[in-house]
């Protein structure tokens, strides 16, 4: 592997997504991965970028979010610390700004610039497909997703899956199993739930997986009873998020009149 595909799973592997299925960066972790040493050296390079993004005329908000994040100081403390929560853009804006001297600078610099501008075609080519389209682009994340999570379930001691993913099931749709899911929505033994949902309620549920991936992996979580309630508990946390931000609920959501699989065995989607 190059240098070049190295900094870019670098970059990719401190990506996190969102409740609406976007994704995003937190400062703190991009100044590591731009090996800056500390957070105070880092913030007049945020600071810059910020002033870039205004001279564009672009909206500040939607790509620079400061946040208070909880992090662990010793054993069993935690303390607030300031973040920001970055777009693409946002992490392209301030590799402009940084130190040049850095051989990672030059690489995220370019990095980015490409990735900045492959989301942009990709968002506009997504507002345009239809609902069953939208589906099969979300079931394809959520299928890689599923697979990230399950592989990091293994490592942890997770040998039961079923059981392992109706935790994340139960968290996120107020105590439903997938079975429970399967049979609210009429769908036929073994039929796949997934390929039987609208694409927002795929977008909550690739949210819940990306985030338990992430805590199991952050928390250095394990044994399998402690990633069953850590999925759990995720479900539930995006389950709130969802309520807070006025939402629809996931089993709110209508069922699809034909399932993704039968769309695809007729031939309505390409």
């Amino acid at each position: 592997m190059n240098e070049i595909d190295i900094n870019k799973n670098m970059f990719e592997n401190i990506k996190h997504i969102d409740e609406n299925g976007k994704e995003y960066w937190k400062a703190r972790e991009i100044m590591r991965a731009l090996e800056y040493s500390e957070y105070r050296k880092f913030l007049p390079v945020i600071k810059k970028a910020v002033t870039s993004c205004e001279t564009s005329n672009v909206n500040v908000n939607d790509h620079f979010v400061h946040v208070a994040d909880m992090v662990k100081i010793g054993s069993n403390t935690k303390r607030k610390v300031d973040d920001y929560k970055l777009s693409r853009y946002a992490c392209y804006l301030i590799a402009q700004n940084g130190d040049s001297r850095k051989r990672v600078i030059a690489l995220a610099q370019t990095y980015f610039a490409v990735q900045t501008r492959k989301q942009e075609l990709l968002e506009k080519e997504y507002n345009e497909l239809t609902e069953d389209e939208k589906r099969l682009y979300q079931r394809n994340l959520t299928k890689k997703g599923n697979y990230t999570l399950n592989q990091t379930a293994k490592k942890v001691g997770v040998k039961n899956f079923d059981k392992f993913h109706n935790y994340g099931y139960m968290g996120l749709y107020n105590g439903e199993t997938a079975d429970d899911i399967a049979k609210r929505k009429g769908l036929r033994y073994r039929e796949d739930i997934l390929d039987n949902m609208c694409s927002d309620e795929l977008i909550a549920n690739l949210f819940r997986i990306s985030q338990t991936n992430q805590r199991i992996k952050n928390d250095n979580i394990k044994e399998e009873s402690n990633a069953n309630k850590t999925h759990y508990k995720i479900g539930k946390v995006v389950r709130k998020a969802i309520k807070e931000a006025g939402g629809t609920m996931p089993e709110d959501f209508p069922t699809p009149k034909n399932s993704l699989k039968e769309l695809e065995k007729h031939n309505k989607l390409k």
